[in-house]
């Protein structure tokens, strides 16, 4: 190996890189506010990904049915739950917010595919449809089971990702597809060469850093999330709503995963069940992290690119095994460096 392979190598290594710092975090984020190790991540990157390509193709997604769909039964868990206690304010705005809104999507969606609309309206159409997916998943799939133990929780999760694997299967077909760049051209520095789609990743992994770091600081709404993550019963004892906390974080994490499939499907041909490979190699990341360190995450993700890419040229055959063993010392050392628990007695 040569200096020049070795530099494409950390380039595509960092490019990676940056998508799994993206998944790594929103699965971070999830995690510290519900509890929920979020299997179905690689999914929204799945729906993100193939929803923004069926749009340019001037195909119709399946996804906005679908979150057609998950909103009627979300309105439908909001009556029930509410049922002694309805009042005409409260059923306006689930029908707003649960029915109406996906309706327009739909409607805007079934316009424009038919038109092979411009990549800027196929980028907000997916990213306003993957985000209402996972927003009514929330409400459908855990918000109902936030205060049981974390195995529920995860047996939830893989329940969930088996669902919509299926689904993706039903709605995009067998067949890989990919979408067009979000900027065109390129430019060389030396021995490399960057295309724009590679500077668009870079930019908006960047950008998204550093608009979360933002929203956890000043907003309030980012500090209630900060609270919840902390202490969840007292988050709640100073009045703030932790299912919307909950909701806010499965909005974040669906915009993250659906970003991050736009970004990767011009680069690579992606399938129906190709988001779960790519959601693992972030929650590789995350588990680095701790499942706490946004920062630790985010540096673990530029590592799991570059090993990943390093592999790929000296054994392309082992490269996701290699991958995957990055786990294996890092949670010997954790599980070195924990304290030690009795099992708990009869």
């Amino acid at each position: 190996m040569n200096t020049t392979i070795m530099l494409f190598l950390v380039q595509d290594g960092i490019t990676n890189g940056a998508i799994y710092a993206l998944l790594g975090l929103a699965l971070v984020l999830v995690f510290a506010v519900t509890r929920v190790i979020l299997i179905p991540q690689g999914e929204f990157v799945t729906y993100g990904a193939l929803t923004y390509a069926s749009l340019a193709a001037g195909q119709m997604p399946g996804t906005a049915k679908l979150a057609l769909a998950l909103g009627i039964g979300a309105f439908a868990f909001d009556l029930f739950e509410a049922r002694k206690a309805l009042h005409g304010r409260l059923i306006v705005r689930g029908l707003i917010t649960n029915i109406a809104l996906p309706a327009i999507v739909l409607a805007l969606t079934l316009y424009f595919a038919a038109q092979k609309p411009p990549v800027a309206i196929c980028i907000a159409l997916s990213l306003v449809i993957v985000a209402m997916i996972g927003l009514y998943i929330y409400r459908i799939a855990f918000q109902p089971l936030a205060h049981t133990s974390v195995l529920v929780l995860l047996i939830a999760s893989v329940g969930v990702h088996l669902a919509l694997q299926g689904l993706g299967l039903l709605f995009f077909g067998a067949e890989g597809q990919r979408g067009p760049a979000l900027l065109s051209g390129a430019f060389t520095a030396g021995a490399l060469r960057f295309t724009g789609q590679s500077i668009t990743v870079y930019a908006i992994t960047i950008a998204f850093i550093v608009g979360l770091w933002l929203f956890f600081g000043l907003t309030l709404y980012g500090k209630a999330l900060r609270a919840t993550a902390v202490n969840r019963l007292g988050a709640r004892l100073a009045g703030i709503r932790t299912t919307l906390s909950g909701q806010i974080a499965f909005l974040l994490a669906s915009v993250i995963g659906a970003l991050s499939g736009i970004l990767i499907v011009p680069i690579t041909t992606l399938y129906y069940d190709s988001g779960f490979l790519i959601g693992l190699k972030g929650f590789v990341a995350a588990i680095i992290g701790g499942l706490v360190s946004y920062p630790l995450t985010a540096v673990a993700a530029l590592v799991v690119g570059i090993v990943e890419a390093f592999s790929s040229f000296y054994a392309s055959n082992y490269k996701e095994v290699i991958v995957f063993m990055l786990l294996i010392p890092v949670l010997l050392l954790r599980s070195l460096a924990a304290p030690a628990v009795e099992e708990e007695k009869d």
